[in-house]
């Protein structure tokens, strides 16, 4: 696999989830929360390739397939879900 593909991958993830997890502390509301989610999602995809397309980071991939199924319940609950959590 070529290596400035696979360290694109990494990068990617790892800034989008810094500012994911910024957006998600800021507190922001509901629709811009679920953006963040969104954001998570396209970083847990970036790091699950990079993590199985290159031979030594293979648990950071299984890490990220975690990450994405808790990421897609975040942008359900924020962004498609119509109940708002308070009961």
């Amino acid at each position: 696999m070529n290596q400035t593909f696979l360290t694109a991958l990494q990068y990617y993830g790892a800034g989008a989830a810094t500012l994911a997890a910024l957006i998600v502390s800021l507190n922001l509301g509901r629709r811009i929360t679920g953006w963040a989610f969104v954001l998570f999602v396209t970083s847990s995809i970036a790091l699950m390739a990079w993590g199985f397309l290159d031979q030594d980071s293979e648990g950071i991939g299984w890490q990220n397939v975690a990450l994405l199924v808790i990421n897609a319940v975040g942008v359900w609950r924020h962004l498609i879900s119509r109940h708002d959590g308070r009961d």
